[in-house]
């Protein structure tokens, strides 16, 4: 197999991929990646605020009830599989985007996946919080918007930015899989060339640009968490 895979006209085609495929490829993973990470954040961002400021000790007690309902519907979300979730998702992103297949499209299923992470991603970051500056915010008379906004958003950022990085490393990694109901981008390439045609060398090279993308989310994501990092500059 290895002498196959590395066999010269097996190495030029999959050059002649690379270069007439993988860069467009690549923009779509990203864009997939990215627009489905901000809207992930936008929707995940103030649950994980209710879950935490909502709690019966917290700065804005929320209804049981509601409580109970927010945390029922974020864990099975997250406890359906990503393959099944996407076929799940058509009818939405059609009525969405207007299609239930294609680039854009996979973003909603991405979005529906990774904003209950994103919102658990959140909870835990505003946990690390130390109660005593709460308290002292709310000794000195400040409301609970001005709390969670002044308060208990800032001194979390470095966890958000840290947690941020992890939410969008898996979002990559999903928007992968959405190659199998035709989404664009590396995936696409590494299942249409590496599993339906047997080009092993083009899905090895698409393999080795994805884990090059997630170090370059990594490293971007832990320098600006360490920049942020109040601690760090003391």
């Amino acid at each position: 197999m290895l002498e196959n895979l590395f066999a010269s006209d097996a190495v030029a085609e999959a050059f002649e991929i690379v270069k007439t495929e993988f860069p467009l490829g690549l923009w779509e993973t990203f864009y997939v990646t990215v627009l489905a990470t901000a809207f992930a954040i936008i929707l995940g961002l103030p649950l994980g605020v209710m879950l935490v400021a909502g709690e019966k000790n917290g700065v804005m007690p929320l209804p049981k009830s509601l409580m109970h309902f927010l945390n029922v519907v974020i864990n099975l979300l997250r406890s359906v599989p990503f393959l099944i979730l996407m076929i799940m998702a058509f009818p939405l992103a059609r009525a969405i985007v207007g299609t239930a297949v294609g680039t854009t499209a996979s973003i909603v299923p991405l979005v529906i996946a990774s904003f209950p992470f994103v919102a658990r991603l959140v909870e835990s970051s505003l946990r690390e919080v130390n109660p005593n500056i709460i308290e002292a915010a709310q000794s000195m008379g400040a409301s609970p918007l001005q709390i969670i906004v002044k308060v208990m958003i800032p001194e979390s950022v470095p966890s958000l930015i840290s947690n941020a990085t992890i939410a969008i490393t898996t979002i990559l990694s999903y928007s992968a899989m959405s190659g199998i109901i035709g989404g664009g981008g590396l995936g696409k390439i590494a299942i249409n060339y590496g599993y339906y045609r047997y080009k092993y060398l083009v899905m090895l090279l698409a393999v080795i640009l994805l884990i090059a993308l997630v170090q370059i989310f990594q490293s971007v994501g832990t320098r600006l968490a360490t920049k942020a990092d109040k601690r760090l500059k003391r």
